[in-house]
């Protein structure tokens, strides 16, 4: 040993130890610039560079752009983990619903009649599951989202994806994604088989009740026109699948050059029933303004309206499928009608997958709070009243449209747009500062 502290010279090795315990003799070189190894820092770095390409590193062009669109290993992860839970929410929602659907029925159609049987009940409920369906999807993004990252926070998985370097917007961006998805397919989809089988349950209510001419409107009102003369129809009830009304009254208006309309004359009669492009009017008394009532057994007069338009007109703006509303609006305001119920219906369907998003993207605003900061769950239940409000806020808007307070589209798009613009300013407070 020479007389520098803790040097060991290969004629150090070579002496014998007289302590009696064995030399240290290095397994191999050592190399001051060799990296120290760390098994969880390498996993971090890992999930950070999972979609980086050293080979293709310089590629800068359109391919490059086209291959940025394919979603990363950790972004299809988290949208996994987001659409489980959307739907294990709408699955847990719809059960409940349809139970108590299901008991409501039984109290009342089982109770009313004998006919009605207990798969007629359950037929029942799950004609109108698709109507319930389409109404709790907003819930199902807001609980399923803000779930699917509480769990993801307590697991500390967005702990160590942020420590990794990712962006809270790389794993958000592909959940509000796949809710306009989800938007578009219930718009295009869902809505029209919901419109057919809400028409299906109708029916088949009517059979369990074993109530004939069933209809839930108590008075029906028709119009029908051209450009010289509107009549105004009044009927009491429907009967059978035609269109055959009872107890009706009809009031017919001439039109002049200016188009102001002239009451022409009165037609009551007991029966109506819609054949072809004629209205054969049964039990017709008649009278015009000045004279005598006229009493004639039938009178036939012309129809603009057909059996399929006539029977639409029955149903209400909801029970129309996505598909026809804009033949329905046009054809209604053709007929002097207001179309306002049927436009809120139309652009509360339009602005559908944009309320899906901004429900999804303020769900995850409320859930990415850091676990040890505390008052998570505070947090993630101030996002779901916040949800609420929200959608009490859009039945209120809707209220305000149908009723002509507010333009139909002002009152459809305001209540999406707020969700989203609000979920985003979160984010941006929280994630950028």
């Amino acid at each position: 040993m020479d007389g520098s502290a803790g040097a060991c010279t290969e004629n150090d090795l070579s002496r014998p130890d007289l302590s009696g315990r064995r030399p240290w003799v290095p397994t191999r070189p050592m190399s001051f610039a060799q990296p120290i190894r760390r098994p969880r820092l390498d996993r971090l770095r890992a999930v950070r560079f999972a979609s980086f390409r050293p080979d293709r590193a310089h590629d800068r062009g359109p391919g490059m752009q086209r291959r940025r669109l394919k979603l990363t290993r950790v972004e299809q992860y988290v949208l996994t983990r987001t659409l489980a839970g959307v739907f294990g929410a709408l699955a847990v929602l719809a059960t409940i619903v349809m139970l108590i659907d299901f008991v409501e029925l039984s109290r009342t159609v089982g109770n009313k009649t004998h006919s009605a049987s207990l798969g007629d009940i359950f037929a029942l409920t799950l004609l109108g599951a698709p109507s319930k369906i389409v109404q709790l999807l907003p819930f199902a993004f807001l609980f399923g989202v803000l779930g699917a990252y509480v769990n993801l926070n307590r697991r500390s998985e967005l702990v160590a994806l942020r420590a990794a370097g990712v962006s809270a917007w790389r794993f958000i961006f592909p959940a509000a994604g796949a809710a306009l998805a989800v938007g578009v397919v219930t718009i295009l989809v869902l809505n029209p088989l919901a419109s057919s089988m809400d028409d299906a349950y109708a029916r088949l209510y009517e059979k369990a009740n074993a109530i004939p001419g069933y209809n839930p409107q108590k008075t029906i009102w028709l119009r029908q026109g051209d450009k010289h003369s509107q009549i105004i129809i009044r009927a009491d009830s429907q009967v059978g699948g035609g269109v055959d009304l009872r107890n009706v009254t009809l009031f017919l208006y001439k039109l002049d050059r200016t188009g102001t309309t002239h009451f022409a004359r009165r037609i009551d009669a007991t029966k109506a029933r819609l054949d072809g492009k004629m209205w054969r009017l049964t039990g017709v008394k008649e009278a015009n303004p000045g004279g005598q009532a006229l009493h004639v057994e039938s009178v036939t007069l012309p129809s603009t309206l057909s059996e399929r338009t006539a029977l639409e007109r029955f149903s209400s703006a909801q029970a129309a499928p996505f598909w026809k509303l804009p033949f329905i609006i046009a054809r209604t305001e053709r007929a002097g009608f207001s179309a306002t119920l049927y436009r809120m219906q139309f652009d509360n369907l339009l602005a559908t997958p944009v309320m899906f998003a901004g429900m999804s993207v303020l769900a995850a605003a409320f859930s990415l709070r850091l676990l040890r900061l505390g008052g998570l769950a505070a947090f993630a239940g101030s996002g779901v009243a916040l949800g609420f409000v929200l959608f009490f806020f859009n039945q209120f808007c809707n209220a305000l449209g149908k009723s002509e307070i507010i333009p139909p589209l002002l009152a459809a798009w305001a209540p999406p747009l707020i969700a989203l613009l609000g979920g985003f300013t979160l984010l941006c407070y929280t994630e950028d500062g």
